[in-house]
């Protein structure tokens, strides 16, 4: 009682001092209790519906506001003026309740200037149906876009509050009591815990929790409920618990409770079944004066031990994957996923063509089965040493041959350790979006000359293969698992998901995520675990036991076979081989329609053409090309129409014509071509490269097939479009760019500003990339009306065409003159050197006879020597995007095969791993750099590549309807004995073969 009295004490005494400390801060500010809508006014794209009333809030009025996301995608919110500078430290407050589904929640602070955005980005968020109070703290916020340089939010303007659409639909949202309070700085430093425990053993000091020594710890009595009571004496911030257990001395069942006032205590966490010696408890933004862990045995009396107990900090708990990286970092290597350890790793794909599912492996054999969700990661133990990621050699492939003409799509792992070589391979087969399955074959192989026994494990944990460091459109990391179960002895359930395996599971146990790493088990006593669990967190675990034996030399394998859709609920363990082998025989089919004879120095060209070709038709959703399967799972009509010509390149015909039909089907009214189309619908954001893009895309589709059926159909689609292109120059037609300064005159019948560039998301721009593309549409569409004899409509195109090229070249004129450039720029406004754009005004746009002269060899000179100086470290880059495989074509065409080659070799070098073919859209030069990357595989590079490598081989000159063969080639093709040929290469003349052999 008398500590009891002395704790309370020193709580108020503290919380008198604590008000006095603060009271400079304590003004908390009510920005606008709702009462009226005055102020508040609507932000949203094409295509939403948005409509506000006032409704009865938490106290008065509240402000209520509806959407509709008519077409599928686009934001809509509210806005209102807010000029407030913020002071060091500071928290937003507000309440909010909805009837919505589970899309982006933006809570925007953007400046005076309306460009600079900064935000808290809630994705898929899951509205609460009841009122909620919403903290918003200084840490939340992080900067979102605009070109300001200095990202330190230090005075807003205005204040938004936007739904963007994740999965669309409609809804109602109500907002009330908006609030502003400046807080004390932030700080890791409070004062040392009062510790104190009921079951002290003697000679035991409870302070030893705290003392930071790991020699030191405190130990309890026998008994069957210790407490440990923590007087923080200070509100404390908190993000969660590590318990440093002795060994043999953990708490197999504890709780957490905390308190404010000592008195009135909620129980925060519990642990039912603690596996571990190491305890790390996830308390997201936890704060309180008092803590208390409470430990219980239902058996009989037990003694537990404490060697430390720290707070985590604030913010190493900001998010799961903080928490994860924590725990990783405070762990042995190897019992979490490689990158959780803030170091790069990397992946590849596996799935059917057109299916919207995907499987991913990473490089270092973990299989993520559901997207976002989790994967399976194998383990194996011989003896009493436990094999992972960790402690074995890795190496990664794409089958079982290098020989172009043998060339098979499996994506693979190879680990060596201990005389042993195992493998995880990759493949997926059946019928798109009805019964498709992935299929792992793990094989196994004694390299030595003994008989090998191992326990396999695989595990079945809540990680993604797709790093936390990716954030686009999904973030990567932490996944989900709620309920595991072993249903037969050959049968897995995860959540909806069914696991098969070809062979009996030998032993099979679950836990919640809460008891601790299951990793640890594995080293110990596996008969603790369950044969079902669930986690109302998500945060299950399991592994399946194979025993395998191996005499000397043996080698052994056996699938697991996983849906990708519901509804497959029995299957044939006798036919998973050849299952598997149906599965890579099909992309052997597809992808050699060019027969390449090649010596072995072409094997890596050959073999990334076929890997990204296999790569473009995974990717693909149904009809919808799209350049990934996590961060960009989206269909661009600039990828697509690209990625498109790649794949005609290839004798791939009808995949294209689906995606051109779909792409047609979401035009806008107004012929209007949406820059992206998802599940959703058109994104209505305007990128006017996209208007030419899709005409492009139609004409090269009847270039290599000569469908004139197919291009009919069509044509109004074109005639629709160039119309909605004439609406778009127009509006630069004006007078204010004809007798303006230089810089204005320079706008002068372009297209208006967009972010099609990804270098302008930050700020709109005329870029040069959008009017190349609108000039190459227009010379197609022209190209159609001749085609189809179409007189009128030649007239209507021809006009549009002439104006627009006149006028675009005077504007490059301008632009070089006034930013006194010797270079061709990306954009009106900034004069930039951007040579990877600039590619495109050579293909697939065909203007190298009307591009000014020296300026367009001073673009690839200029880029040449960046590149060189780069490649041999002479200047500082940290990274690059593999879309500079564009680069490698304009070279061939400006006649400089010798450069074209050295890119070619620097970029197959980037490939990582090196077995599998492909690349990320960045490429950090740090190899273990964890940041974002874009997809893995990102298919948009990989048809860069094909399409400029394709050019050593052929090439139409558009300009006088010729053929260019073999104008790049290595010379040891050339001089290869054997001689070297291609057969069935598509061109918009036929197919061609040909065949060099020195005589």
């Amino acid at each position: 009682m008398r500590n009891n009295i002395r704790i309370i004490f020193s709580f108020f005494s503290f919380v008198f001092l604590f008000f006095i400390s603060i009271s400079g801060f304590s003004q908390v500010k009510s920005l606008d209790d709702f009462e009226t809508k005055k102020g508040w006014s609507f932000i949203q794209s094409d295509a939403v519906n948005l409509y506000s009333s006032l409704e009865r809030g938490i106290t008065g009025n509240a402000i209520r506001f509806d959407y509709d996301f008519t077409k599928g995608t686009g934001y809509g919110g509210i806005q209102k003026l807010f000029p407030i500078d913020l002071p060091d430290n500071y928290e937003f407050t507000f309440y909010i309740k909805a009837d919505s589904p589970s899309n982006n929640f933006e809570i925007k602070f953007i400046d005076s200037t309306g460009n600079n955005v900064w935000w808290v980005n809630n994705r898929n968020y899951s509205f609460p149906g009841e009122w909620k109070k919403i903290r918003i703290k200084k840490r939340h916020i992080s900067f979102a876009w605009g070109p300001t340089n200095d990202h330190n939010l230090k005075r807003i303007d205005r204040i938004e509050f936007t739904i963007a659409s994740f999965v669309g639909g409609k809804g109602t949202v109500w907002i009330d009591d908006l609030r502003f309070e400046p807080l004390p700085s932030e700080t890791t430093v409070y004062p040392k815990p009062h510790i104190i425990a009921n079951t002290t053993a003697i000679n035991s000091t409870i302070t030893n929790i705290s003392d930071n020594k790991r020699n030191t710890f405190w130990v309890s009595k026998k008994s069957k409920k210790h407490e440990i009571l923590l007087d923080l004496r200070s509100k404390r911030e908190f993000g969660g618990l590590d318990i440093d257990w002795e060994k043999g001395k953990a708490a197999k069942y504890f709780e957490i409770y905390l308190s404010d006032d000592g008195l009135n205590w909620d129980k925060v966490y519990q642990v039912e079944n603690n596996l571990d010696s190491h305890s790390f408890i996830y308390l997201p933004e936890y704060q309180a004066n008092y803590m208390k862990i409470l430990c219980l045995s239902d058996r009989k009396p037990a003694v537990i031990a404490i060697n430390e107990l720290k707070f985590i900090e604030i913010k190493n708990s900001m998010t799961k994957n903080d928490f994860l990286i924590y725990c990783a970092k405070n762990s042995k290597k190897g019992y979490y996923p490689s990158y959780f350890l803030e170091q790069a790793s990397y992946w590849t794909i596996s799935g059917v063509n057109n299916d919207t599912k995907e499987a991913l492996l990473s490089e270092n054999g973990m299989v993520e089965l559901e997207k976002a969700l989790f994967s399976v990661e194998p383990m194996i133990k011989i003896d009493d040493s436990l094999y992972n990621w960790s402690n074995v050699a890795i190496t990664q492939s794409m089958g079982k041959s290098t020989d172009p003409d043998k060339y098979e799509f499996i994506p693979s792992v190879n680990w060596n350790f201990s005389d042993i070589s195992f493998k995880t391979e990759l493949a997926s087969g059946g019928e798109a979006e009805k019964n498709s399955q992935l299929y792992i074959k793990y094989s196994f192989q004694n390299l030595s000359s003994i008989p090998k026994e191992m326990e396999f494990f695989m595990l079945i944990r809540p990680f993604q293969v797709n790093p936390y460091y990716q954030f686009l459109n999904m973030t990567g990391g932490a996944g989900k698992i709620f309920k595991i179960e072993k249903t037969d002895d050959h049968q897995i359930k995860v959540d909806d998901k069914v696991i098969f395996s070809q062979i009996p599971i030998d032993q099979f146990g679950a836990s919640v995520g809460a008891d601790g790493n299951i990793v640890k088990v594995l080293e110990n006593d596996m008969s603790i675990l369950e044969n079902s669990i669930f986690d109302k967190h998500g945060d299950g675990n399991a592994f399946v036991k194979y025993k395998i034996s191996l005499n000397a030399g043996e080698t052994y394998h056996f699938i697991i076979k996983v849906p990708y859709h519901e509804g497959l609920n029995s299957t044939d363990p006798g036919e998973f081989d050849s299952e598997f082998d149906k599965a890579v025989n099909f992309w052997y089919e597809k992808v050699n329609h060019i027969k390449f004879k090649l010596p072995e120095s072409a094997n890596q060209i050959i073999n990334t053409i076929k890997s990204n070709i296999v790569y473009i038709l995974i990717n693909r959703d149904k009809a919808g090309i799209q350049p990934g399967s996590r961060s960009y799972e989206r269909s661009w009509i600039r990828d697509g129409s690209l990625t498109s010509s790649a794949l005609l390149k290839n004798g791939i015909v009808s995949e294209v014509s689906d995606f051109i039909e779909w792409y047609a089907s979401n035009l806008y009214e107004n012929g209007k071509v949406p820059c992206v189309v998802d599940t959703r619908g058109p994104d209505p954001v305007p990128e006017n490269d996209s208007h030419g893009q899709l005409i492009y895309l139609i004409h090269e589709y009847f270039n290599f097939t000569k469908d004139t059926a197919f291009l009919k159909v069509h044509n109004k689609d074109v005639i629709k479009v160039v119309a909605y292109i004439k609406s778009l120059i127009s509006e630069r037609l004006k007078d204010e760019y004809l007798t303006g300064s230089d810089s204005l005159r320079a706008f002068y019948g372009l297209v208006p500003e967009s972010i099609s560039h990804e270098g302008y998301s930050s700020k709109p721009m005329h870029s040069y990339w959008d009017d190349f593309f609108i000039l190459k549409g227009l010379k197609d569409a022209q190209e159609i009306q001749i085609i189809l004899g179409e007189k009128e409509n030649f007239e209507f195109v021809k006009a549009i065409r002439d104006q627009f090229q006149t006028n675009l070249y005077n504007s490059l004129d301008l632009a070089m003159k006034y930013k006194n450039i010797d270079y061709i720029p990306g954009c009106v406004e900034l004069g930039d050197f951007d040579a990877t754009s600039t590619t495109v005004l050579l293909t697939p746009c065909n203007e190298f006879n009307n591009l000014p002269k020296p300026e367009i060899f001073n673009t690839f000179d200029k880029y040449y020597k960046y590149f060189s100086d780069r490649r041999d470290n002479r200047i500082n880059s940290i990274n690059y995007t593999p879309y500079e495989n564009r680069v490698i074509g304009s070279f061939i065409m400006l006649n400089q095969p010798d450069k074209a080659h050295e890119l070619i070799d620097f970029f197959l070098k980037d490939q990582r791993p090196q077995g599998w073919y492909h690349w990320a859209e960045v490429v950090w030069k740090d190899y273990r750099h964890p940041a974002y990357i874009g997809d893995m595989p990102h298919t948009w590079c990989g048809s860069d590549f094909i399409n400029a490598v394709r050019s050593m081989f052929v090439y139409e000159n558009e300009l006088d309807k010729s053929l260019v063969i073999a104008s790049a080639l290595y010379q040891d093709w050339i001089d290869s004995p054997e001689g070297m040929s291609v057969q069935n290469m598509p061109t918009y003349f036929g197919e061609i073969s040909y065949s060099i052999k020195k005589g």
